[in-house]
């Protein structure tokens, strides 16, 4: 098992929920999709690599995720949700107005910005999803 999958797997078992088959084949195709699917996508690969996994099991499953802080969803104008991996407890996009090309990067001044927010409204700051729109450099030459 890979390091995310582990981590989304202990997630679930430090939490007392079950590590079953069904959750299992998930954190798989998850992890092998790179962490940017919507349920559909996930479900339709969990499909085809575990078919005794329902539908609804996915979306349970992303729903417990997400609970647990260890999934995001996110809303890129595409209408249903994207789940991405928090497992480095942030996650960081450009995303273009124009095109919705999405650039994902993960140099952040996190420290920084995360301790400066902490203090100024006198918060924890746990995990981050930073996500800044704008155009790419394709779109804003045109």
């Amino acid at each position: 098992m890979t390091s995310q999958a582990e981590q989304l797997t202990n997630a679930l078992a430090d939490n007392d929920y079950r590590i079953t088959h069904a959750r299992q084949a998930i954190i798989k195709c998850l992890v092998q999709s790179g962490g940017h699917i919507s349920a559909d996508g996930l479900a339709t690969l969990v499909r085809a690599d575990a078919p005794h996994v329902g539908r609804a099991t996915v979306f349970r499953t992303l729903e417990l995720l997400s609970e647990l802080g260890m999934i995001r969803p996110v809303y890129q104008g595409t209408g249903a949700a994207h789940y991405v991996l928090m497992d480095r407890g942030s996650h960081h996009h450009l995303i273009c107005c124009r095109c919705h090309q999405v650039i994902e990067f993960d140099d952040c001044l996190e420290h920084e910005i995360t301790q400066a927010l902490g203090q100024r409204f006198r918060f924890q700051v746990q995990s981050h999803l930073l996500e800044v729109f704008g155009l790419c450099e394709a779109c804003w030459r045109a």
